[in-house]
């Protein structure tokens, strides 16, 4: 079984001992996005509703830049620091998604790197 690692300047860089995604057995693995801009490694300004889409735009770029979109996904896990976020979050994500609804996992925790209010995974199936 082999793992290739996956790296794009489109997203932001890994902060630690990770790759952005992982390529293993026709599966896409990406590590958890924050709201962080590729190019300044910023925070983006703004609540959840701009965390979240900064995130979901990290997570796309990660997905193309293995010829892959949204439509690939087929499960999410997203961490919230506060469940009073879940709605605005929400709305965000089905807009980014449309139709297309990959299983999802949302659970609260107590804090995330450098004041993010939001973190993404997702798993995506790669063409055959």
């Amino acid at each position: 079984m082999a793992i290739e690692f996956v790296s794009t300047p489109h997203a932001p860089r890994a902060i630690g001992p990770y790759s952005q995604a992982t390529r293993v057995n026709g599966l896409l693995f990406t590590a958890g996005q924050t709201g962080f801009e590729p190019a300044t490694g910023e925070l983006v300004d703004g609540g959840i509703v701009e965390q979240t889409d900064r995130v979901l735009r990290n997570i796309l770029a990660i997905l193309q830049a293995e010829g892959l979109d949204l439509s690939s996904v087929v499960k999410t896990s997203v961490f919230l620091v506060d469940m009073a976020d879940f709605a605005e979050m929400n709305g965000v994500y089905a807009r980014a998604f449309g139709e297309h609804r990959p299983a999802r996992t949302t659970v609260a925790v107590a804090a995330l790197p450098r004041g993010a209010r939001v973190e993404i995974d997702a798993v995506a199936v790669l063409p055959s």
